[in-house]
């Protein structure tokens, strides 16, 4: 009774600090943009976890202890009267209406530190090539391509917290990990194994070798990292529950947090059509260029190095040119940092066998690289848009996007000097569909990931996903750890291109020419948030917030 009474005016204390607006607990001063800015600034103090330990703490006991806090946040976020703010500042409220929502589906539903054990991964040697990196990651990653090797000292003392971190996070990882999800739970074990050798290999960086603090603890996170694997593995066989989310648990979550306009079953129809649409645009394609060369992959490196290169200068020249989007200073060193190197014909996966052709449809869908150079040069002027949004709330817009131009760019030109890449593009939109299906399929329980998988590959043209059998277990794995990251590639492509007509037609209406110039200039502009709101703010069009709003939290 005690313990009870003391939390019960713990709560009671909470809600006077925030009614009465003191520095521990504001109130909205009035429905100011400035109160939408200072509740952003808490609510994303308030989503890092505490730590336990030394590491952020998921246990269930935390989470219940904090759900209060959460709910006063909502309630906060509610009671701002936004209906007289410019359509840009409504749009920033309903990114972090997106966000606690997306913080509530987490703790209720997906809860990856119980049911996922990649959650637990902590070394992170590369960028994602999106704002934040795909899929549900825990609070304390190291980011090794952050650092440069030999390291200052400020920067090394940085290091040896962030490794002591993975003992602890680990040790909790045997706690929390109590969920039944079978294919989560045996392809998790790959991330955790991997995790050994990207650390064994921080030991190779330059400096690191003579310095016994900092290999002091590369040891004990390997030792914990091995430790844990092994408890997961010991356990892989007692796991027998599905993985997926459930379809009315996916539709709520691709509405309220990610604001897609659809349910599941409209993903379906949605991949079903566009899977047909692109076989369909293949076989018309290799009809019409029967007569042509076939195209010829690149055989050495120095074939593949001179590639690259026509690839990148006859893009770039084609976007300014042909007044696509405009070029900034930056484009052109963020698409060559990116090149890839050749790879012998029997290791190339799905993505490395198109770019040995021609690399010109990979690098259309790197103008995800083109955004992050703009988020490092040019970041976006509102705080709640400048850095990456949580839970890959962005993945409509950035894997959309990168995925219509592969698309718009062909349409517009790019290949009209080399017909067969067109069948490529349309190979790769094939790809994003088949392995989208596999992957709602998976999220209502209906199939296996390996059941998914199978429609992945059977269903990409040519055998190409055939030839690499890991990134295929990558993806899949990925879109079950993350609903709707497999589909946004295809759900993102239709609502870009559905911007793009809604923003013709607006221009249309109002007399005034279109140019597509300033569709990729003003999206680009609104930043990395979802379509949905970023055709709104576009066009002024809010359709599909109206639809949206008819499916609200209860």
């Amino acid at each position: 009774m005690k313990k009870t009474a003391i939390g019960s005016l713990k709560i009671l204390l909470i809600l006077l600090l925030f009614s009465t607006g003191n520095s521990n607990g504001q109130s909205n001063a009035g429905s100011s943009y400035e109160a939408l800015e200072k509740l952003f600034q808490e609510w994303r103090a308030f989503e890092t976890p505490p730590l336990f330990e030394g590491a952020p703490d998921y246990r269930p006991e935390t989470f219940l202890r904090r759900d209060a806090n959460f709910k006063l946040f909502q309630q906060r976020l509610n009671n701002l009267d936004i209906t007289s703010w410019p359509i840009d500042k409504q749009v920033d409220w309903h990114i972090v209406k997106a966000e606690m929502n997306g913080y509530d589906f987490n703790q209720r539903i997906l809860k990856p530190w119980e049911r996922d054990p990649a959650f637990y991964k902590t070394i992170w040697n590369s960028r994602s090539d999106v704002p934040a990196h795909e899929g549900p990651t825990h609070h304390a990653v190291l980011e090794v391509w952050q650092y440069n090797f030999p390291l200052s000292e400020e920067r090394r003392k940085e290091f040896i917290t962030q490794l002591n971190v993975i003992p602890a996070l680990n040790a909790q990882a045997k706690i929390n990990l109590t969920g039944n999800a079978k294919d989560l739970w045996i392809t998790g074990i790959r991330d955790i194994h991997s995790q050994t050798t990207n650390l064994e290999n921080l030991k190779r960086k330059p400096g690191i070798g003579k310095d016994k603090q900092v290999l002091k603890a590369i040891d004990k996170a390997i030792a914990a990292t091995q430790d844990l694997a092994t408890w997961l593995k010991a356990r892989a066989s007692s796991k027998t529950g599905p993985s997926g989310i459930g379809k009315d648990n996916y539709t709520w979550y691709q509405q309220n947090v990610h604001l897609v306009p659809m349910t599941w079953e409209d993903e379906v129809l949605l991949l079903k059509r566009e899977l047909t649409r692109a076989w369909a645009g293949l076989k018309l394609e290799e009809h019409r260029n029967r007569d042509l060369p076939t195209l010829t992959a690149a055989s050495t490196p120095e074939d593949y190095a001179l590639l690259n290169e026509k690839a990148a200068n006859s893009l770039l020249s084609f976007l300014e040119d042909q007044d696509i989007v405009t070029v900034k200073d930056y484009y052109e060193p963020a698409l060559k940092a990116h090149y890839g190197k050749f790879i012998p014909e029997e290791k190339r996966n799905f993505f490395w066998i198109t770019a040995h052709y021609d690399p010109r449809p990979l690098f259309s869908h790197f103008y995800h690289w083109f955004e992050l150079a703009r988020m490092d040069n040019e970041p976006h002027q509102s705080s709640i848009r400048k850095n990456a949004l949580l839970y890959n709330i962005f993945d409509s817009r950035n894997e959309g996007m990168a995925t219509a131009v592969e698309e718009l760019f062909m349409q517009a030109g790019l290949y009209d000097d080399s017909p067969r890449v067109r069948e490529i593009v349309y190979i790769m939109i094939a790809q994003r569909a088949a392995r989208g299906l596999g992957s709602l399929y998976a999220h209502a329980n209906e199939m296996t990931m390996e059941e998914a998988g199978k429609i992945h590959s059977d269903f990409t043209p040519r055998g190409w996903m055939k030839t690499e059998k890991e990134l295929l277990i990558f993806e899949q794995h990925l879109y079950l750890r993350q609903p709707g990251y497999g589909t946004s590639y295809i759900t993102g492509k239709y609502l870009v291109e559905q911007a793009l007509a809604e923003y013709a037609r607006k221009l249309e209406n109002d007399g005034t020419e279109f140019q597509l110039k300033s569709f990729f200039d003003g999206l680009n502009s609104i930043g990395n948030i979802p379509i949905s709101l970023g055709q709104w703010q576009l066009t002024g069009d809010k359709e599909h917030l109206s639809q949206l709003e008819a499916f609200s939290p209860n």
